[in-house]
């Protein structure tokens, strides 16, 4: 993503830049910096929506029972052995199968078409691929008692500057695109995340048409409150909003997927700079079967940055956290102008199970 963060007495906030047009497999894209889109006389919608995706699914081999003593322990390590009534937050536990807190997700996140959105589109595809199984070792070193594994988390789904044919601000990826997520994940065994910039449409209208790969068991979901436009604020020109309610209907989605096709639990992953890009957060319902994320994904100096996390993520406990690095805009708003460290942050508390890189 390209965007500019100020600082208000709610949190740190964020805005889209747009970005100019580009020219990508005959049809022109402009629009949002968040997301490639349709022009003033182009279609949002998705030539190809109503036809099944070209897929197979694989057999899902899980655990037969989740291991309780080593989910404690790891809970308890994210905590540095220090728990408090926040957390670690008690829930059930997860279905077998479960990443976390067994691993940790290392994820490259951004869109196909530009280099605008992120590491996704910025590096031809070996390097690119090369270049986050670094960041996983990189990982792995800081800390050996939680394996990370690579996820490529790619928007899907992306909110728009123009209404579009549909009048919704949003536009559907070809199913073509998410293959090619299928296909870079597959290389380096790694999972993938659709994400989802809803615009003036519902997470409720949008995760319906992207159940065929949810139902892969390697395939997770994000959802991008900032672009949930409920005022009726074109995106990037307002922060946006989901409530309790949203999250629970995505979470209760995944849900229903894991039960119909005999899933291990799927991730959810939702992200969040300021408290209210999410509200209600107490009413969000945890299941077996879905593990949410709560994803600080402000850009800044690095106090700025952690402060944003223990604001949004840390106050509001729901379940694990995840924290985003930016490879341009951190280093742009730091002194020294280099990332955070993955030694940096497994300090923080609690240590954040999902990481991203845009």
């Amino acid at each position: 993503m390209i965007k500019i963060e100020q600082s208000t007495s709610a949190g740190n906030r964020k805005f889209g830049i747009f970005f100019t047009a580009l020219a990508v497999a005959a049809a022109v894209f402009s629009g949002c910096a968040e997301a490639p889109g349709a022009g003033a006389n182009s279609t949002t919608k998705r030539t190809d929506t109503n036809k099944s995706a070209p897929i197979a699914v694989e057999e899902p081999v899980t655990a037969q029972v989740t291991d309780t003593v080593l989910f404690n322990k790891l809970q308890l390590h994210t905590v540095h052995d220090s728990a408090s009534a926040r957390w670690p937050v008690k829930s059930a536990y997860p279905l077998p199968g479960a990443i976390l807190p067994f691993n940790r997700i290392i994820a490259y996140y951004g869109n196909f078409y530009t280099a605008n959105m992120g590491i996704l589109g910025m590096q031809p595809v070996d390097s690119m691929l090369s270049r986050l199984q670094a960041e996983v070792a990189l990982w792995n070193s800081a800390d050996s008692a939680i394996p990370s594994i690579p996820a490529i988390h790619y928007i899907a789904v992306t909110a728009q500057a123009k209404p579009g044919n549909g009048g919704k601000y949003r536009l559907r990826m070809p199913f073509s695109q998410i293959e090619k997520a299928l296909e870079y994940a597959k290389k380096i065994n790694g999972i993938v995340f659709l994400d989802v910039q809803v615009g003036w449409s519902t997470v409720q209208e949008e995760l319906p048409l992207l159940e065929p790969y949810l139902k892969q068991p390697q395939v997770h979901l994000g959802i991008d409150p900032e672009f949930s436009m409920k005022n009726r604020a074109v995106p990037c020109t307002k922060i946006g909003t989901m409530d309790a309610s949203d999250v629970n209907f995505a979470a209760g989605y995944l849900a229903d997927v894991v039960k119909k096709y005999n899933l291990p639990p799927k991730v959810l992953v939702v992200h969040r700079f300021n408290k209210g890009m999410v509200t209600n957060y107490r009413n969000i319902q945890l299941r077996p079967e879905v593990q949410i994320v709560m994803h600080m994904d402000g850009f800044g100096f690095p106090a700025k940055k952690v402060n944003s996390y223990l604001v949004a993520e840390v106050t509001e406990p729901v379940q694990f956290t995840g924290f985003k690095l930016f490879y341009k805009n951190d280093p742009a708003n730091t002194p020294s102008k280099k990332l955070m460290t993955p030694a940096e942050l497994v300090k923080l508390y609690p240590s954040p199970l999902y990481i991203q890189y845009q």
